[in-house]
């Protein structure tokens, strides 16, 4: 499936245009692609249950499809989503509109615009060193779009130099989170505050002795902060979260920096499969179907 490039034509106001575009677009394309067999229930039904109540039956879908649902009501919810997106300065990378924040938030409204259709409830953190928002998970179309507002903020007001603090931010979360939910992670994973992967495994463990199930999107530039993809000349680059500045010429450091950042994603992938935590690799140049069909699959796991 190839990927959209929208261009940040959102022009910040029209965040819920965009999600509805991307959301429609991907149901059309499951009709054309391997995941045809995903049962995407939107509107007002839901598969009948044994128990249920019979006078919920929806009999006249009963003669066109030969199958039981039950009529679903705006209270309802089957599942409550928690997004976590990660705010910190490194998020801005590469400009200043095509980043990785960017994309973390046009994937994260299109989820909650497919959780809405799904009669889902979902809430927001945001964070940097610590928790900068939080907002309970809700069903509700007043609660999406003040969700969307928040994060349209968020896009015009790039923070400077603000570090990250990963795993305090997802002890936080744990704590803020009191029935069970899947929660959904986006960032960058380059934590200022600590290179070591333990306490960010500390605190995804947190999450999951409290019952969540934990899906962590790692957001990433490929092209330049994994393959190391710059000009052959002399750069210099930026810490856009310390500011530190260093002068290098790039293929005197490449393979160095290529072996660092490829052993640092392996001991994440490793500890992520053995505590049975889903990581998906997010490249911002590939669009947001990946996205939601990782979503997609997570959620018929869970039922």
């Amino acid at each position: 499936m190839q990927a959209i490039n929208y261009e940040n034509e959102t022009s910040y106001g029209n965040l819920e245009l965009l999600a509805q575009q991307v959301v429609e677009g991907f149901i059309t394309g499951l009709h054309k692609s391997p995941f045809h067999g995903f049962s995407v229930e939107f509107a007002e039904h839901r598969q009948y249950n044994t128990g249920d109540n019979v006078k919920n039956i929806d009999w006249k879908l009963f003669a066109k499809t030969d199958k039981l649902y039950s009529k679903r009501f705006e209270e309802e919810t089957n599942l409550r989503c928690q997004f976590v997106i990660d705010v910190s300065s490194s998020m801005y990378f590469p400009e200043p509109k095509n980043n990785k924040l960017t994309f973390s938030i046009q994937a994260s409204a299109s989820l909650m615009y497919l959780l809405k259709k799904q009669r889902d409830a979902f809430g927001l953190s945001l964070f940097a060193e610590e928790i900068l928002m939080n907002s309970p998970a809700k069903s509700t179309t007043v609660h999406q779009k003040y969700l969307f507002s928040q994060l349209e903020n968020l896009l015009q007001k790039p923070k400077v130099n603000a570090k990250t603090n990963l795993s305090e931010a997802l002890h936080q979360v744990s704590e803020f989170i009191h029935k069970r939910s899947l929660v959904i992670i986006f960032s960058d994973l380059f934590n200022a505050q600590s290179n070591n992967t333990d306490d960010f495994f500390d605190a995804l463990q947190h999450l999951k002795f409290n019952k969540h199930e934990v899906v962590v999107f790692n957001v990433v530039d490929k092209s330049k902060e994994v393959d190391f993809n710059f000009d052959n000349r002399p750069h210099q680059f930026i810490d856009m979260e310390t500011g530190e500045m260093i002068k290098v010429h790039t293929n005197q450091v490449k393979e160095t920096y290529k072996a660092a950042v490829s052993n640092y994603r392996q001991q994440i992938a490793l500890k992520c499969a053995q505590y049975k935590i889903d990581l998906i690799d997010a490249d911002i140049n590939e669009g947001f179907y990946p996205i939601l069909q990782a979503y997609l699959i997570k959620r018929q796991k869970l039922g």
